[in-house]
Parts: structure tokens; C-alpha cells; sequence
């Protein structure tokens, strides 16, 4: 097999792993700011910012292996 091959099999293959890995991330992170929030409804401010900057943290996993993928992406042409 080709380099050129595997890379243009690995890289959307990478992107869509890194997707399935930010959407769990985020998911785990609601449940839990929301169990949180149930159970202290008056830290609900606290608990949101918290949540909104750990879904940017998990975010940013997805945002890194796209732009991974474009500076890539020259070299599956070869």
C-alpha cells in the first residue's frame, strides 16, 4: 500500500473518530452539569460555566484534527 493510500484512508477516518470522541465528551459533560444542577439547583452558575468551558476543551479536539486534516490533505495528492 501506497503512503499516499493510507493517508487518504486514515484521515477522515481520524476526523471521524475525533467526532465520535468530542460528541461522548460533550454528552458525559451535560449529564453531568445537568445531575449537578439537580441536585444544587443555586450553584447553578458556577456549574454552566464550568460545563461550557469543558465543551470547549472537548470541542477543541474535533477543531485540531480538522485542521490537521487540511494541512494533510496536499500530501494524499502526492
Amino acid at each position: 500500500m501506497d503512503y499516499h493510500v493510507a493517508l487518504a484512508f486514515a484521515l477522515p477516518l481520524a476526523i471521524g473518530v475525533a467526532a465520535i470522541g468530542s460528541g461522548l465528551g460533550l454528552g458525559r459533560a451535560v449529564q453531568g452539569a445537568l445531575e449537578a444542577i439537580g441536585r444544587q439547583p443555586e450553584a447553578y452558575g458556577k456549574i454552566l460555566t464550568a460545563m461550557i468551558v469543558g465543551a470547549g476543551l472537548c470541542e477543541a479536539l474535533t477543531i485540531y484534527a480538522l485542521i490537521v486534516f487540511f494541512m494533510m490533505r496536499s500530501s494524499i495528492a502526492g
